[in-house]
C-alpha cells in the first residue's frame, strides 16, 4: 500500500515538474512546434530532390534540407512582401476614415431603418439614434491610437524575431536533414516495452498531419486566388480585392466560423473603401455581388477543398470537427480553434494505439 501511495506521489512529482519544464522553456517549445510543421510542410521538396539523380551523383541530403528552408523561408517572404505594404495601406485609410463621411453616404438607409423601427412602435428602440450609435462605434474602431498601438507592439517584437527566425532555421534544417531525429528524441523519454507502440503512433501523426497543413496551405491559396479574382470582377479594386481575398483565406482556416468572419470584414472594407458610391444605386448592388462571391466561393471550398484536406488527414465526421472546433474556441480562442483539428488527431492516433480496447475509443479512431 505505501509503494503504491509512493509510487502515485512520484508520478504526480514529475507530471508537475515537467509541466514546469515546458512552461519555463515555453519559447523553445514553440520554435520547435513551428520546425516541426515546416518540416512537414517541407517534406515532400526533400522527397522530390532525393529522386534526383544522374548516374551516380545524387544531391546530398544536407543540400537538399539547406534548399528546402531557404525555399519556405523565400515563400514567407514573398508572402509578406505582396501582403504587408497593401495591409499597412489599408490601415491607413481606415484610420483616415472620418465617422460622419460614412454616416452621411449611408443617411437613407439609415433613416429608413428608423422609420420602421418607429412604425413598428418598438419602445426598446424609439430612443435610439442609429447614426449616433455608429458613430461612436466607428470612433473607437478607427481610434488612430489603436493602429499606433499595433505599430509600437511590432516594433518592440523586431528584436526576438531574428533570435526565433534562425532557431526555427537551424532546428528545421536537422529536421529535414535527418527525418529520424525527432523520432529518437521522444523515444529516449519512453519506456523500452513502449518503443515500438510510440514509433508507429510517430509515423501515423507524421503521415496525416502532414497531409493536413499541405492541405491546408492550398486550401488558403486556392481561397485568396478566388475571392480576389471575384472581387476583382465585381468592380473592386485589385489592391481592395487582394486584402479580402487574404482576410477570407487566413479565417477560412476555422470552418464553420471562419468563412462568415472572412466574409464580414470583406463586405465591411468593401463599403468604408467606398463611400463616394450612391448606397442604393452602386453600394448595394456591389455589396449583393460580393456577398455572391463569398456564397460560391464557400461552396468551392465545402465540395472540393474541405473533403481533399479532412477526407485524407483527419478522418473524422463534420459533427466531431465542430464539436472539437467549439471545444478549442472556449479554452483558447481563435488560437484554440487553429489548434484543435492537429490537436484532435494527434489524440486519437495516440488512443488508437494505446487506449483501443475501449468501445469508445475504437468507435472515434476506426476510420484512421
Amino acid at each position: 500500500m505505501q509503494n503504491n501511495i509512493l509510487k502515485y506521489f512520484l508520478v504526480i512529482i514529475s507530471l508537475f515538474f515537467v509541466g514546469f519544464v515546458l512552461w519555463y522553456f515555453r519559447a523553445l517549445i514553440s520554435y520547435i512546434i513551428v520546425s516541426v510543421v515546416l518540416s512537414l510542410i517541407g517534406r515532400p521538396v526533400i522527397d522530390l530532390l532525393e529522386k534526383i539523380r544522374y548516374k551516380k551523383f545524387r544531391i546530398p541530403r544536407a543540400m537538399s534540407a539547406l534548399f528546402t528552408v531557404l525555399l519556405l523561408w523565400g515563400l514567407f517572404i514573398m508572402f509578406f512582401r505582396i501582403f504587408i505594404p497593401l495591409l499597412a495601406n489599408q490601415a491607413s485609410e481606415l484610420a483616415n476614415i472620418n465617422a460622419e463621411s460614412l454616416i452621411v453616404s449611408l443617411e437613407e438607409p439609415i433613416e429608413n431603418i428608423e422609420a420602421v423601427l418607429h412604425r413598428l412602435e418598438l419602445t426598446a428602440f424609439s430612443d435610439i439614434s442609429i447614426s449616433e450609435f455608429i458613430v461612436e462605434r466607428l470612433n473607437a474602431v478607427f481610434d488612430i491610437t489603436m493602429f499606433s498601438g499595433i505599430i509600437s507592439r511590432i516594433t518592440t517584437m523586431l528584436g526576438n524575431i531574428f533570435i526565433a527566425v534562425f532557431s526555427i532555421s537551424f532546428i528545421t534544417f536537422f529536421f529535414l536533414k535527418d527525418e529520424r531525429l525527432f523520432v529518437e528524441g521522444v523515444i529516449i523519454f519512453v519506456p523500452s516495452k513502449e518503443e515500438e507502440k510510440v514509433r508507429k503512433v510517430l509515423s501515423s501523426i507524421k503521415r496525416l498531419l502532414m497531409r493536413y497543413f499541405i492541405g491546408i496551405i492550398f486550401q488558403i491559396t486556392g481561397v485568396i486566388i478566388l475571392i480576389t479574382t471575384g472581387m476583382s470582377i465585381v468592380g473592386l479594386g485589385f489592391e481592395n480585392s487582394l486584402v479580402i481575398g487574404l482576410f477570407t483565406g487566413v479565417f477560412n482556416v476555422i470552418p464553420y466560423i471562419g468563412p462568415v468572419i472572412g466574409a464580414v470584414i470583406g463586405l465591411f472594407l468593401g463599403i468604408v473603401t467606398n463611400l463616394d458610391l450612391s448606397f442604393y444605386d452602386q453600394m448595394l448592388p456591389m455589396l449583393i455581388y460580393m456577398l455572391i462571391v463569398f456564397i460560391a466561393v464557400q461552396q468551392v471550398d465545402n465540395l472540393v477543398f474541405q473533403p481533399l484536406i479532412y477526407g485524407t488527414s483527419v478522418y473524422a465526421h463534420p459533427l466531431e470537427i465542430f464539436i472539437v472546433l467549439m471545444m478549442g474556441g472556449y479554452i483558447a480562442g481563435i488560437l484554440g480553434m487553429l489548434l484543435a483539428i492537429p490537436t484532435y488527431t494527434v489524440i486519437r492516433v495516440v488512443a488508437k494505439e494505446f487506449f483501443n480496447k475501449f468501445k469508445f475509443v475504437k468507435r472515434l479512431t476506426e476510420n484512421i
